[in-house]
């Protein structure tokens, strides 16, 4: 198995507030395709923004994160169990989970360990969901400004595997039978510092610090507010949902 890439730690505050949370809509379809709804496993699980949602329908949830910081700066709920795991070894019993997520985090798996662990896990016709999103979709006063920052100034600096997020997984090997997903997307209104706070959790703008300096990120600060005007003015703020949905073989 490959070693742990560690892009996370050390923002784990900043990814546990400003990162978006998920819609009622994929909680809903993830319970309805399970074939039941006493245990879901969240792997790579982060700050627990999707965790803590899954009980709404499940009745536990079981979220684990290589990161201790991660499972550290996670929001604590009484019907999550939250432990310090790889993905590809969650430690649970055998055939005891309803439904296996990786939200935002299966670009980090080795995924054939992933999926060997998500069908030993898994009950007969449950449900393995990879989950991801892209680039912020935005109102045109600000959205240049996002997608110059995103892909000129700090584009050099995303790891490679970013290049899957941004294909939808959909060039992921997936050996489950795939159930089609609905169209969905994280829809949010933003303050100007709500989104800077969650620009901050980029991997690539804490590479691009350590090799250019502040300098960039200062200019494109600058130019965000300039763009946003009084700051306190909340904006809507889109995020396209790409997922890859199967089922377990009996």
């Amino acid at each position: 198995m490959a070693p742990f890439k560690d892009h996370f730690s050390a923002g784990s505050a900043g990814y546990a507030a400003y990162r978006p949370t998920y819609p009622d809509a994929l909680i809903d379809f993830l319970a309805e395709a399970s074939p039941g709804h006493d245990l879901a496993l969240d792997c790579g699980c982060g700050s627990g923004q999707l965790s803590t949602l899954l009980t709404r329908r499940f009745a536990q949830v079981a979220a684990t994160d290589a990161s201790p910081q991660q499972i550290d700066a996670a929001e604590a709920h009484e019907r999550v169990t939250y432990g310090v795991a790889p993905a590809e070894r969650s430690g649970l019993p055998n055939r005891s989970v309803d439904l296996v997520t990786a939200a935002q985090a299966a670009h980090w798996f080795d995924l054939p360990a992933f999926y060997a662990e998500a069908r030993r896990v898994a009950r007969p016709e449950g449900v393995v969901a990879l989950i991801t999103y892209g680039t912020i979709e935005t109102e045109a006063a600000v959205a240049p400004i996002v997608q110059h920052f995103y892909r000129t100034v700090v584009g050099p600096y995303w790891p490679p595997e970013r290049r899957h997020v941004e294909e939808g997984y959909r060039t992921f090997d997936f050996p489950f039978e795939e159930v089609a997903a609905p169209p969905l997307a994280i829809e949010v209104s933003w303050s100007l510092d709500h989104m800077l706070g969650y620009i901050e959790t980029w991997s690539a703008v804490r590479s691009a610090r350590k090799a250019l300096g502040q300098g960039p990120i200062d200019a494109f600060r600058h130019d965000l507010a300039a763009a946003w005007g009084d700051p306190t003015q909340y904006r809507p703020i889109r995020f396209p949902l790409s997922l890859r949905i199967g089922r377990v073989e009996p």
